[in-house]
């Protein structure tokens, strides 16, 4: 009998450890022509080796004659990291079929108080080098605004007004060191930010060196982050818990302008003063599916705004399978849920929803039904209450 080839690459995998990391595809140069990061090192690589990948992967397997890895400590490291080596050797096969438009970065202004916001690589030119310190590429808007939720109580900033003279909701949850009451100077509040840049930056050893000598707690909590709220946010749907759901519905005024609405529900209730009307600019007249998109992709260009557990579509399997396509495309990977009229009020997943998601939504079917005849009473009849909230 002919013997079986061995594959070298695979043979590799008996020495992949059971760890967070950062690893490298590599070509006959030793060339980076993919970079991944990992929960568990062992579990991801494996997945390379399974039957049916797609052609993608497949060729990108077969391309490479290395592979090799980094163990970090927690998977926010290995985030990080991962964005490093990104920027670092700009690998093929993490921007084949994406250019820099679509990925996303962490910006920090220069001046008194600044705050990290995320922005699209389309945006980073209104965001001039000389003025902001730039991190990325990132590839999952959920995993960097967990992330960064992961990173404030450690080193805090402020979303507020500074000295404002009234303490913001966010200080009084210890988020925020006190920049709306005066209770931090600029040059305090710098050394947070000069210690979140070290993180961002990827010099974490470095940074926990630093940290020892000048502030033992911080350094401990950094120590012992746990990274738990990184994963997924489909994993936090296991719990049951969703807190914010928004609803979205497409209406046409007068047969010629469209608008699209967004509702908010906060823990089960009506969250007005959170709603948003848009005017649709770009979508084509009378196509629904369009429009949804450009409200949406509009809509998570607001980092300020607080982003949703859940999004509600009024809409059937057509509308949901379109705007999970593109969603994705802009790497927004927020759980999407539709409800088609057409079929009963039946709900609509996206392809390859987890039971678990798909028996949260039932269970909060009553909520979705309301949340949608919201989003459609907005959509008609918010432009004439509520022009101030009209983007």
């Amino acid at each position: 009998m002919p013997k079986t080839e061995i594959n070298p690459l695979k043979e590799r995998l008996k020495e992949t450890p059971d760890k967070p990391g950062v690893y490298f595809w590599r070509d006959a140069e030793k060339k980076p022509i993919y970079v991944g990061r990992a929960t568990s090192l062992k579990n991801r690589l494996s997945q390379y080796f399974q039957k049916d990948i797609e052609p993608r992967i497949a060729e990108m397997t077969a391309t490479a004659t290395s592979l090799d890895w980094l163990v970090c400590d927690s998977l926010l490291e290995a985030i990080i990291l991962e964005a490093k080596y990104i920027k670092e050797y700009w690998p093929k096969y993490n921007i084949v079929d994406r250019d820099n438009r679509s990925f996303l970065y962490i910006i920090i202004p220069t001046g008194d108080y600044p705050k990290p916001i995320i922005v699209r690589g389309q945006d980073l030119k209104k965001f001039p080098a000389t003025k902001h310190k730039i991190f990325g590429p990132y590839q999952s808007r959920t995993l960097l605004n967990n992330a960064l939720k992961l990173i404030r109580p450690i080193f805090p900033w402020s979303n507020c007004v500074p000295k404002s003279g009234k303490a913001c909701f966010d200080y009084q949850i210890g988020l925020c060191p006190g920049a709306c009451i005066g209770t931090i100077t600029p040059r305090d509040y710098q050394k947070n930010i000069d210690n979140l840049t070290m993180l961002l930056n990827g010099d974490r050893t470095r940074l926990l060196k630093k940290l020892a000598k000048e502030n033992p707690q911080q350094a401990k909590a950094l120590k012992h982050l746990q990274d738990v709220s990184l994963l997924t946010r489909e994993n936090n749907l296991k719990e049951k818990k969703v807190n914010r759901i928004e609803g979205y519905d497409i209406s046409h005024l007068n047969g010629r302008e469209s608008y699209g609405s967004m509702v908010v529900f906060t823990n089960g209730e009506a969250d007005k003063k959170e709603y948003r009307l848009f005017r649709i600019k770009e979508a084509p007249s009378g196509d629904d599916e369009r429009a949804l998109t450009e409200v949406l992709l509009r809509r998570f260009a607001h980092p300020e705004w607080q982003y949703p557990d859940l999004i509600m579509i009024d809409g059937g399997t057509p509308q949901i399978s379109f705007l999970s396509r593109e969603l994705t495309k802009n790497n927004i990977n927020t759980p999407l849920v539709g409800i088609s009229k057409f079929g009963g009020d039946r709900l609509v997943f996206t392809h390859g929803a987890k039971t678990n998601f798909k028996d949260l939504a039932k269970n909060i079917k009553p909520t979705l039904l309301k949340l949608r005849e919201e989003a459609h009473r907005f959509a008609n009849y918010g432009r004439k209450h509520s022009q101030s909230s009209i983007r």
